[in-house]
């Protein structure tokens, strides 16, 4: 548990997260927003006093880097947080967000812009996903995997083989009493695609029949026979918190980068899309009879 003052300064306590550094790097970053704020300070004269940017402020205030304790301590001074034990706590905040998370050992693979989203998705109660060209990652098998994998990065066999582990580590998230609540939403043509080969496919069909009695995971599919459907845009997913402090967010991918979206009318147009999709989509009922179809064909 961890206690931390909200924007008045009252001191409140926040569940632990299993999300680790991330989510703890994002409340410290909120509540420095909320101090920051209290007392009409700008982000340029907030990141004056550590010897930062604006934008520096802004990415730890979201939580996106790692924080110093010696620059949240200099901004507590600044924002006149001066209670002993309200500092302790915000300052082991500090520390905590700065440990590695299970995911670090694949430090090397990740670029710090998905390495958020990792952190992200083993905070996430709820991920909700629209998928265009590929099964989300967390219904993955190895083999498909693999080939996903292979699409976007030549590289030695052994570095496939960690990508692919750390694929399958992530998947550990729909198992357990804390497991995430996963809803996908993908398109047909992710599953008439032959990634991989015939036998991959057909391993990869299989384990989303198995994988639709899980009672954490939700699949649909928008069949080609609906035409344009509300997500033009390409494939996108939300992540949603237990944790108030925490806003949805809405992760973009792309080849070298990503968006990540938190402003409260962006995900609301997102979420929006979203419910609209799986209203277009076939009835979840319906997924395990396509899917025999689709492994029929195969």
């Amino acid at each position: 548990m961890n206690a931390v003052p909200d924007a008045g300064g009252e001191p409140r306590v926040l569940p632990y997260s299993r999300g680790g550094p991330t989510v703890l790097r994002i409340l410290l970053g909120a509540q420095l927003r909320r101090l920051r704020r209290a007392k009409g300070i700008s982000p340029d004269d907030a990141g004056h006093i550590i010897r930062a940017s604006h934008a520096k402020i802004s990415r730890l205030e979201l939580g996106r880097v790692s924080f110093k304790e010696r620059d949240v301590a200099d901004l507590l001074t600044m924002y006149g947080l001066t209670d002993p034990d309200e500092r302790a706590a915000l300052l082991t905040l500090a520390r905590e967000a700065n440990t590695p998370g299970w995911w670090h050992k694949y430090s090397d693979l990740l670029p710090s812009w998905f390495e958020v989203y990792v952190g992200l998705e083993e905070a996430a109660a709820v991920i909700r996903s629209y998928e265009v060209q590929f099964v989300h990652g967390l219904l993955q098998t190895p083999d498909y995997a693999r080939s996903v994998i292979r699409l976007g990065h030549d590289a030695p066999d052994d570095e496939i083989d960690r990508r692919v582990a750390l694929r399958v580590a992530r998947q550990k998230r729909l198992e357990g009493p804390e497991a995430v609540k996963l809803w996908s939403v993908v398109d047909e043509a992710a599953l008439r695609r032959p990634l991989g080969g015939r036998e991959t496919m057909r391993g990869q069909v299989e384990h989303l029949l198995e994988m639709t009695r899980n009672p954490n995971v939700t699949l649909q599919i928008v069949p080609f026979d609906r035409g344009g459907h509300a997500a033009a845009g390409g494939p996108f997913t939300i992540l949603r918190f237990d944790e108030r402090e925490l806003p949805d967010v809405v992760y973009l991918e792309q080849l070298t980068s990503a968006l990540y979206l938190e402003k409260p009318e962006e995900v609301d147009r997102y979420m929006q899309v979203m419910n609209t999709l799986c209203v277009e989509a076939r009835p979840v009922s319906e997924t395990p009879a396509f899917l025999e179809d689709v492994l029929r064909s195969l």
